[in-house]
């Protein structure tokens, strides 16, 4: 006697989001269902990302534990926040330095440009375009002051891009591009042993 099928699962089509006229809107971002994970809103259309790298996850783990020994008390870090730069544009950093008295509680879903003092893209092969042009050019003119962009070196290490806003051109001028270590003066003093991203967390 052999035993019942199993009844087969229908899977049901994906129904993909049909944008408004005059596509999405920020606020739209909490409101639509069903959105995959750090999807981003960029000139009214929704961004999904695609699953990453090793490289990309090491790296963040490397900066933010960088950031955090060098904070000072009245900045916060977060990763994967968006910002919400106007009605059709959100994206999502990386990771951000913003000032603690922005923090709302664990509820809050973005933060103003006004409240980040940095914002970091790292870039994975998909996401090049938007993280060394579109990205930055959008932070750039919404008065974010610091912008670093991480892209993986020859030898596997991350080589970080730093750029400063020049205010009178509302565009990011670059500062300097660091290997091995990154040891900045600005937006605070910082030193981070770029070389420690393939050692053990503690």
């Amino acid at each position: 006697m052999s035993a019942a099928p199993e009844p087969r699962l229908e899977q049901q089509p994906y129904r993909w989001p049909v944008p408004p006229e005059g596509g999405w809107t920020a606020d739209d971002l909490d409101r639509i269902p069903g959105l995959p994970p750090h999807t981003e809103l960029i000139d009214g259309s929704l961004v999904f990302m695609s699953p990453q790298r090793k490289f990309h996850t090491r790296a963040m783990w490397l900066l933010e534990s960088g950031l955090l020994a060098h904070l000072p008390a009245d900045l916060d870090v977060d990763r994967e926040m968006t910002v919400k730069l106007d009605r059709n544009n959100r994206p999502e950093p990386d990771m951000l330095v913003y000032r603690a008295e922005a923090d709302t509680g664990a509820d809050q879903t973005w933060y103003a440009p006004e409240d980040i003092v940095l914002a970091v893209e790292v870039v994975s092969p998909d996401s090049e375009t938007r993280d060394r042009e579109t990205k930055p050019r959008k932070y750039a003119a919404a008065g974010i002051v610091h912008f670093w962009r991480v892209e993986q070196g020859p030898d596997g290490l991350p080589v970080v891009y730093v750029y400063e806003l020049d205010p009178a051109l509302k565009a990011y001028t670059p500062t300097g591009i660091h290997h091995n270590t990154l040891k900045l003066d600005v937006p605070f003093p910082l030193s981070i042993d770029l070389t420690a991203i393939n050692q053990r967390r503690p």
